[in-house]
Parts: structure tokens; sequence; C-alpha cells
């Protein structure tokens, strides 16, 4: 059997702020270590039939990458879940929601004037 071992370091501030994340993975193209300003971790614990999440962004993450971030996240979260139920309607209505939570965000932007 294969294995692949996923490698996460987040380095902090004095105020334990994630100041610089970076990460690697065996068994990929590169072997070189991604830098990243934000990830989002979720575990399913079958057993107890909860979500175990971690959300990290570092200070340099601006809210439009946060945008962006949530949107692609949603979108991928969409497929993740077609390939695994075949539930089409389910899966539109996900990205459907997708596309109003990022066209309200660019609302707001506009209205704010930035």
């Amino acid at each position: 059997m294969e294995h692949s071992t996923i490698t996460i370091k987040v380095k902090l501030d004095e105020d334990k702020i994630p100041q610089q994340i970076e990460w690697n993975a065996t068994g990929t193209t590169t072997q070189e270590t991604q830098q990243a300003k934000a990830f989002m971790l979720a575990f399913w614990d079958g057993m107890e039939k909860t979500a175990m999440r971690i959300d990290l962004w570092t200070k340099e993450m601006m809210v439009d990458e946060m945008a962006d971030f949530f949107y692609q996240t949603f979108i991928t979260m969409a497929d993740t879940y077609n390939r695994a139920t075949h539930h089409q309607e389910l899966t539109d209505e996900m990205k459907e929601f997708a596309k109003t939570f990022y066209q309200k965000f660019r609302d707001n932007q506009l209205k704010e004037g930035k």
C-alpha cells in the first residue's frame, strides 16, 4: 500500500497569529514547499458524526482574496459532493449559492468604494 504525507507548517507571530503558511506533500509532481495565505482542513469523525476543522489565514490575506477563496471552495465542495453522491440538483444549488455569495460580495465592495 502506498502512503502520502502532507505537511503543513504555520509560523506564528508573538500574538500567535499566523504569519506564514507552508505546505508540501509526498507523491506529487513538485517536491518544493508551497506558500499559502490561508487553508481550510476538515476531517469527518464517523464515530461522533461530526466535522473537525482547522481554518487559518495570514495577516496578509486580503478581504477580496478571502471572498475568492470561499467562492472557489464552495464550487469545489459542490463538485466533490456531486462525485460522491451524484445528486446533481443539490450540486447545482450549491453552485448557485456560491455565485450569489460572490456577487453580493462584489456589490458590497462597490458600495464601499473598494
